[in-house]
């Protein structure tokens, strides 16, 4: 009898925490986020967040996508606070919003916050208007490799590396070893022909001449005041005058109707972001990928 109430026990607070979980489920799927952009009518303006180091595409690609073919939402809000990040996820988001922009159906408008630079600019030339604060600190239009060479610390502990490999360059940046004059330039020549194709972009993202981009592309800082001046910035304002301005452009009358990105409620979806991104960061810090991104 005792063992039966201690079965029953245990169901019951199996019940109650499964319960918990799928009530969390339904509140954050459908009070937050795409749930409240899915019951939202009329003419809509959307706002897509794009925070932290850019290490990967597919969420705001996917948010792309949903807004895109949101027949009411006719105006996307990039709201960059990013000092940028890995080269191909910043290609990646750049060349979707050139799609939607393509479709001529919606206006893509970028709102910088207190950082968009390097691959946070990268992304926002692509879009039709870039507003930025006085003080938003972008440019940075250029590309970084780090390496590091732990090779007199291991010599010191009398700990000595050894590499196997299949061809002379593949271990090209090896931390066991000094890099060679003939890798120095194997690399410096995929950096340069990185940093062209982040000019190129701009010069067709922003419709500018391609020479007075690369004037600037040289890596410097610029605040948001200077790139309006150099003609990287169109407007100077905060997200609010960005929505009223994309209002204006799009023909909505009155307070339009905005809809902000959805909060996480998944703490293993948070967690497994955060040591992802933890993980892709150590990365690119050793120099494994390319990187548009500012230099602390």
């Amino acid at each position: 009898m005792k063992r039966k109430r201690i079965l029953l026990g245990l169901v019951v607070i199996v019940g109650l925490l499964a319960f918990f979980f799928i009530l969390l489920f339904v509140i954050g799927h459908y009070v937050s986020g795409s749930g409240s952009r899915q019951f939202a009518f009329g003419d809509k303006i959307a706002v897509v967040e794009i925070r932290g180091l850019i290490t990967q595409s597919q969420g705001i690609i996917e948010e792309l996508h949903q807004l895109d073919a949101d027949e009411g939402v006719k105006a996307i809000i990039l709201r960059i606070d990013s000092p940028g990040g890995g080269v191909g996820p910043s290609q990646e988001i750049y060349r979707e919003v050139l799609k939607i922009k393509s479709n001529k159906k919606k206006k893509v408008i970028t709102s910088m916050g207190s950082v968009a630079a390097s691959g946070g600019y990268y992304i926002a030339s692509a879009s039709d208007l870039i507003v930025a604060n006085p003080g938003t600190i972008t440019g940075s239009i250029g590309v970084l490799m780090e390496f590091t060479n732990i090779e007199e610390l291991f010599r010191k502990i009398g700990i000595k590396g050894v590499v196997l490999k299949s061809g002379e360059h593949k271990d090209i940046g090896s931390p066991f070893r000094e890099m060679t004059p003939e890798e120095k330039r194997l690399i410096q020549s995929v950096i340069d022909n990185v940093h062209q194709q982040f000019i190129q972009a701009v010069a067709d993202g922003r419709k500018m001449d391609r020479l007075k981009v690369a004037q600037v592309a040289d890596g410097r800082i610029l605040t948001g005041e200077q790139a309006k001046q150099l003609g990287l910035v169109d407007q100077l304002g905060n997200l609010q005058d960005t929505i009223d301005t994309a209002a204006k452009m799009v023909g909505i009358e009155g307070k339009p109707l905005v809809l902000y990105p959805k909060k996480k409620f998944s703490l293993l979806e948070l967690l497994v972001e955060g040591i992802t991104e933890a993980i892709l960061k150590t990365l690119s810090e050793k120099g494994v990928q390319l990187n548009y991104r500012l230099h602390p």
